[in-house]
C-alpha cells in the first residue's frame, strides 16, 4: 500500500487506514522505531509485559549452582570465623 506523506506543522505524517489499525490491533497510541531504512509501527506494550511467563520459564532447577560456593578457598574453609 502506498501512502502520501502529509504536512503536520514542520513534520510529516501518514494516515493509517482503519482496516490496517484493526488488523494490527493498534490502539490510541503506538510505538515507533527505525530499523535499517524502515519505520516499524507496533502496538504499545504494557510495562513488564511477559515478565511473569519469563520468570516461570526460568524457575530454579537442580542444576543451578550458586556462584559464591564455587569461589570458596582455604581461608574461607579454615580461617574465617563469625
Amino acid at each position: 500500500m502506498r501512502l502520501a506523506l502529509v504536512r503536520i506543522g514542520n513534520s510529516r505524517g501518514i494516515r493509517i487506514p482503519k482496516l490496517l489499525i484493526e488488523q494490527c490491533g493498534l490502539g490510541d497510541s503506538v510505538e515507533l522505531r527505525a530499523e535499517r531504512e524502515r519505520l516499524i509501527i507496533s502496538h504499545c506494550r504494557r510495562p513488564r509485559q511477559g515478565w511473569k511467563e519469563a520468570f516461570a520459564a526460568a524457575e530454579s532447577s537442580a542444576h543451578d549452582v550458586l556462584l559464591l560456593e564455587s569461589l570458596q578457598n582455604k581461608f574461607d574453609d579454615e580461617e574465617w570465623r563469625w
